[in-house]
């Protein structure tokens, strides 16, 4: 990819009896992360005539090789952008979940089936695929890879970051999407700990409860595994018991290798699940609750876990039961170079934004996945920051640190509502307490449709769409949380119109 379009030496931040430079022009957005969160981002500003760049630390563009879920709440978005054919060529609807016990025993289903009110269905696909459709929308001139962020200064004319080749970039608006351990997070805190800004809680480590193992299989035989040509992927829950165990270690780093987590063992209950997506494939995760601690440093730089590492985990899983066989026999069609093992962390940041810099996405808050809605929140994220930079008009510094503590405003709450639902979706998941069990087997065997029915319609009435752009027809005979118009727009219009009625005065 090409270099920044700008490279100076950093500038001192220092207060100035000068006073901020006003431009009439869109501001300038410097993106860190080409995440899911930062190309969706980048498409926004594409469309709405915003110029940006993003960069990201890795040589090339990767994703973790995992099923993912989207759900009606940020599908309207794909739409308005002239992306929602494309995404469902990549996907499958997921409208039914089977859960089952380890022996395959059927514990209760889990159904999604609202469309005629929804208007959308959940969609399954692999991650890697949307990773490689967004990134092929971002003008090649404006990614530039291979740039982790070291250091970043702002000030009343602009933020400049520093890069770890020691070039530089300077903007208008610097945006954190660069996931869970953001180098624009730790680099802005920095800065707030040390001028007394930042809140204890944010100074905390990310809360670690579960540990994933993840992969995808090569493209099946149907006359072996007929289930993946169902136009509606197939997914099951298979919940582990004392039958099942598996041994997680509490001592040691997560730097160590297998070798080492084998000492000081305790016993586990594992969860196994499996999705169909196109291409005749079955996504499949294993997850296991953990009582292990440790930081968020030395999970972003836990690089001892090898391939065999990630071998001799499977190993221990061979023989779990599923639809398609044992999971050994999904783990054998599985290419071992794109399995990934990552923790399920969760955590609400308290500072999202401060003066030029806003971060979104994992940066801001990092949710557990039960919920499914992790990657929707953080392409939500982009969209109402999307919107609220295109109200910037003129560019300044006093404006722009308006747009971006509106729009923490405007999601903080929406977030923060959504980390109690999360945890009781795990615990009602992937838990293991005799309660927990119980209350699974009540809410898949015995809740009413019509009520899960109602929750989901409930939890998909927020849809945020870029309000610079046409509206997505309405789909599905639900009320929806109406759309907040654009400032920018509606003052054009009122200007307008008041030109229109002068005219015709005369």
């Amino acid at each position: 990819m090409s270099a920044p379009s700008e490279t100076i030496q950093p500038t001192p931040s220092i207060s100035s009896a000068v006073p901020p430079v006003t431009a009439n022009k869109p501001p300038h957005v410097l993106i860190g992360g080409a995440g899911l969160a930062g190309l969706f981002l980048g498409i926004l500003l594409e469309r709405a005539g915003i110029p940006y760049e993003i960069f990201e630390r890795s040589a090339e563009p990767r994703s973790l090789g995992a099923v993912m879920c989207l759900t009606p709440n940020i599908l309207p978005a794909f739409e308005q952008l002239g992306l929602l054919d494309e995404l469902l060529s990549i996907s499958k609807p997921t409208i039914t979940g089977v859960m089952l016990t380890d022996k395959l025993k059927l514990i209760g289903k889990a159904v999604a089936d609202c469309y005629d009110e929804i208007g959308y269905d959940r969609v399954l696909f692999s991650r890697p695929e949307l990773h490689a459709m967004l990134f092929k929308k971002i003008p090649k001139e404006k990614l530039h890879m291979s740039k982790k962020i070291v250091t970043l200064d702002q000030d009343q004319d602009g933020v400049t970051v520093t890069f770890d080749d020691n070039t530089t970039a300077r903007g208008d608006i610097l945006v954190g999407a660069d996931g869970a351990h953001s180098s624009v997070r730790q680099q802005l805190y920095k800065t707030l700990e040390k001028d007394g800004l930042l809140p204890k809680s944010d100074t905390k480590d990310t809360s670690k409860g579960y540990i994933c193992l993840l992969g995808t299989t090569s493209s099946l035989d149907p006359a072996k595994y007929p289930g993946v040509l169902e136009k509606e992927s197939e997914s099951y829950f298979m919940f582990g018991d004392k039958d099942t165990p598996y041994t997680v270690s509490y001592a040691g780093s997560v730097r160590d290798s297998w070798s080492v987590l084998e000492k000081n063992v305790v016993k586990k209950f594992p969860d196994w699940l499996t999705f169909t997506i196109p291409g005749n494939r079955i996504c499949w995760n294993v997850i296991v609750q953990l009582g292990l601690s440790s930081t968020a440093d030395e999970h972003a730089s836990s690089s001892g876990w090898t391939n065999q590492d990630n071998k001799k985990m499977m190993d221990e899983f061979r023989d779990f039961k599923t639809p398609y066989g044992t999971m050994g026999d999904l783990f054998d069609v599985s290419d071992i170079e794109k399995v990934s093992r990552v923790y399920f962390e969760d955590k609400l940041f308290e500072t999202w934004t401060h003066e030029r810099t806003v971060l979104i996405g994992d940066a801001a808050h990092i949710l557990l996945p039960s919920s499914g809605s992790g990657a929707a929140n953080a392409m939500q994220d982009a969209v109402l920051l999307a919107n609220h930079l295109y109200d910037i008009s003129p560019t300044n510094f006093k404006i722009i640190k308006t747009a971006l503590s509106d729009y923490k405003n405007d999601r903080f709450d929406a977030i923060k509502d959504q980390y109690p639902q999360s945890h009781m979706s795990a615990n009602l998941i992937f838990g293991h307490t005799f309660f927990e069990r119980v209350f699974r087997h009540v809410v898949f065997s015995w809740l009413p449709k019509s009520l899960q029915g109602k929750q989901l319609i409930k939890d998909t009435a927020y849809r945020p769409q870029a309000n610079f752009l046409p509206l997505a027809p309405k789909r599905g005979t639900m009320d929806v949380i109406p759309q907040r118009p654009s400032k920018r727009i509606e003052k054009e219009k009122e200007e307008a119109a008041k030109k229109e009625t002068a005219a015709t005065a005369l």
